[in-house]
């Protein structure tokens, strides 16, 4: 268990021996993607810390047409983000911007994104996938998600990275997905108390 996350929140779930419900989302669905190869990463960086019970969704492995409830895919998307306490979504940064199949997976739920935190884990060029996270920030924002301030970010990533997904240097990296975590993790524990306490449907628009 990480020393930097806040030791008030772990005492708390650790005296129910609970588990946050961490979704990691892939944001691209390209052909030989370097998305597998940041998300491996990440995932790997998650599995370290004991209080997060992580689950994966993958667009590029969903069908999420027609828009309706006897889609199953379309279902069980609507359910594992119903469960979750916390994501994370890995975004590249396509012509300045973010895939449309990230805004696709966004949009096919509504009230399942609400009251609860959100990291980025970005890459891309020269701008680490920054501008993509930028705008993303507002579509989560209009879904009353609460994003988290720091992010991960790979500027030209596919130099970082050998041939087995391997950092070269990770000891930045790491520190940043660190104090991410623990951000999510304390606006996790927040939220999800304050979502048992009052239901966040009463003040949603």
């Amino acid at each position: 268990m990480s020393a930097l996350l806040p030791t008030i929140a772990i005492r708390e779930l650790s005296a129910t021996n609970e588990k946050l419900n961490l979704v990691l989302i892939y944001g691209s669905i390209r052909e030989g993607r370097y998305c597998d190869i940041i998300a491996n990463w990440a995932s790997a960086q998650v599995r370290k810390h004991q209080e997060f019970a992580l689950e994966i969704v993958d667009p590029a492995k969903l069908s999420l047409q027609p828009q309706s409830e006897q889609n199953p895919d379309l279902h069980a998307l609507r359910t594992c983000l119903d469960r979750a306490d916390a994501f994370i979504v890995i975004t590249p940064e396509y012509n300045h911007g973010y895939p449309a199949p990230l805004k696709h997976l966004i949009d096919s739920v509504s009230r399942e994104w609400q009251a609860k935190p959100l990291a980025f884990v970005s890459y891309g060029g020269v701008s680490g996938g920054l501008r993509a996270v930028e705008q993303l920030r507002q579509v989560f924002a209009e879904l009353h998600v609460a994003t988290m301030r720091n992010s991960v970010s790979f500027a030209n990533a596919w130099e970082q990275f050998d041939d087995q997904g391997r950092l070269y240097a990770a000891t930045r990296a790491e520190k940043s997905m660190e104090m991410m975590l623990a951000q999510l993790h304390w606006w996790a524990v927040a939220l999800k108390d304050a979502r048992r306490t009052i239901p966040y449907g009463i003040v949603a628009t």
